[in-house]
């Protein structure tokens, strides 16, 4: 047993070492019957820039353990003192039914990646066919051709490689999901590489630059364990009979398949488009559309901690902002992956297309700050189709890639031009690698998200001094924030509904939203393959 003591304050000035003493006289003893403190828990509080302060949960032992703890709880009510509970176990125990053939993992993002380690871990040897290429050439295809020299590879890119999406992300680790394996998420990140400080930050996050050798040191580990992965391979066609996935088409070769996790990730529409001309039943799903705003990372320090700005313990600022009801019937416009410190990526999978997304270094050193502003697009705006989000997204994406003359340039406008209405004109500064070009920013949204966006950069202004203004730049557009199908599957077979031995996760399934959670759901979809079918026999 352990005591869990929660929400000890500590101000910027006061050094760690204070927290044993805060710890004592919460628990109302001398500080030396303390026996070890461990913190589990760090967070920032600048709601109030008057007063920003540090927040600490800490674990603590007693001299005399589980007994002297339980006496203590017993003996007198203390405020924000909790017993600290085993985390419940996490193994799975194997099924007994024969594996007719070896589990396939179709995507190597998060969510594959996650469900293939747990496979491999219990001895049950997946083989992973991811589309693009081991990192050390994507990071070539990506830094190299697509940057400096404007080549773009459909096969190798942001989206597409070892890693998935989330390598070129800046890993954000926080999740609203609540669910015990985020912290076996987290431990397998740092036994790879990761910082140890995300085990105890609020708001965690790994960094851009750390990810790839995180990314190639677990799919070593998968190799190491019996698992295979196998890249520029694209699962191309399916086989399905009697409602039941049968065979699957890796490149040019058909080969028969045991249980197969779909793990395709938010934009590989071609694979979504092939299932769905194969019976596999989808529906569309509320997604989200809008821009990026990019402000100088001091501006955003100087709003969130005013007059103590640039002190040495502070991190670089964040945000997360809601304009209530600017959308109209569509509701809120809010902020989503917002960097501080980062940079504006493209995030398109397809050539002809300007897409965008967010990434910050582990230190968020960079000049700028960005985040996402966008609303939410209901699936009856669209149409019909279960897929016609997905045609929705590229129309506008088609639109910004030729109104920059096919350059891959991103659209941009001042913030305060936007407003009023006129042109942008001057030097241009922007952290999107590919640079950037002036243009109406309302050519490359829906109506809906521009008007929304009106209203909205207005009442943050106002929330915000200067949130819309010289200092401000909006590019777009923002469609990658979601996906707009979802792949339906059983709540408790985890199967997709109309096509058994097809196991849909992730983000790109419409199961999840970010790195954590879709881990989480891959590994929760490798414990149920686990537990009905015993390992394979080498």
């Amino acid at each position: 047993m352990a005591l869990l003591v929660r929400n000890l304050q500590l101000t910027l000035d006061e050094p760690e070492e204070a927290l044993l003493e805060k710890a004592a006289r919460r628990l109302r003893v001398p500080a030396d019957a303390i026996r070890r403190h461990t913190t589990v828990r760090r967070s920032l509080d600048a709601r109030d820039e008057r007063r920003i302060h540090f927040v600490y949960h800490l674990e603590v032992t007693l001299d005399g353990g589980a007994a002297a703890e339980k006496a203590l709880l017993a003996r007198q009510h203390l405020r924000d003192v909790l017993a600290v509970k085993p985390p419940p176990a996490s193994s799975h125990e194997p099924g007994s039914q024969p594996l007719p053939e070896r589990p396939v993992v179709i995507g190597f993002g998060p969510a594959g990646m996650f469900a293939a380690l747990e496979l491999a871990s219990l001895g049950y040897r997946p083989v992973v066919y991811e589309r693009g290429r081991d990192v050390r050439r994507r990071h070539v295809d990506v830094l190299k051709k697509f940057y400096r020299e404007g080549v773009f590879d459909p096969n190798s890119n942001l989206l597409y490689g070892e890693g998935g999406a989330g390598t070129y992300s800046d890993g954000k680790l926080y999740t609203r999901v609540s669910d015990p394996l985020i912290r076996n998420v987290m431990e397998t990140f740092c036994q790879h590489g990761g910082d140890p400080e995300i085990l105890i930050d609020a708001k965690p996050h790994v960094g851009s630059e750390r990810l790839p050798t995180i990314c190639r040191r677990i799919r070593k580990h998968i190799e190491e364990l019996g698992g295979e992965i196998h890249f520029d391979s694209t699962m191309a066609d399916v086989r399905i009979e009697d409602g039941r996935l049968t065979g699957i088409q890796i490149n040019d070769t058909w080969q028969p398949v045991g249980p197969v996790i779909l793990a395709i990730g938010h934009s590989a529409r071609d694979t979504l488009r092939m299932l769905s001309r194969r019976g596999v039943a989808m529906e569309g799903k509320p997604f989200q559309m809008g821009v990026r705003i990019e402000h100088p990372q001091e501006v955003v320090d100087r709003w969130q901690f005013g007059a103590v700005a640039g002190h040495c313990r502070l991190p670089p600022a964040e945000y997360q902002l809601v304009a209530r009801s600017a959308a109209g019937d569509l509701g809120d416009l809010f902020s989503f992956c917002m960097c501080p410190g980062g940079s504006i990526l493209p995030s398109n999978e397809s050539a002809g297309l300007v897409a965008t997304n967010g990434a910050s270094p582990s230190k968020r050193h960079g000049k700028f700050a960005n985040a996402g502003l966008v609303v939410t697009i209901p699936p009856e705006l669209v149409g019909p189709d279960p897929l016609a989000g997905l045609a929705y997204q590229e129309r506008w994406e088609r639109l910004a890639f030729e109104a920059t003359g096919g350059s891959y340039r991103v659209p941009a406008q001042r913030a305060a031009d936007f407003l009023k209405g006129k042109a942008s004109d001057g030097h241009l500064e922007t952290s999107y690698p590919l640079g950037g070009q002036w243009a109406d920013i309302r050519q490359f949204i829906p109506g809906e998200v521009a008007s929304a966006l009106k209203r909205g950069l207005r009442m943050l202004t106002r929330r915000m001094r200067g949130f819309a203004g010289k200092y401000a730049i909006i590019v777009a557009p923002e469609t990658r924030a979601s996906t707009p199908v979802r792949v339906l599957r059983g709540p408790t077979t985890r199967q997709a509904t109309r096509t058994a031995n097809l196991y849909p996760i992730g983000e790109g399934a419409g199961y999840a939203g970010g790195i954590v959670s879709s881990a989480v759901d891959g590994l929760k979809t490798a414990g149920l393959i686990i537990s009905e079918y015993a390992p394979v026999k080498v």
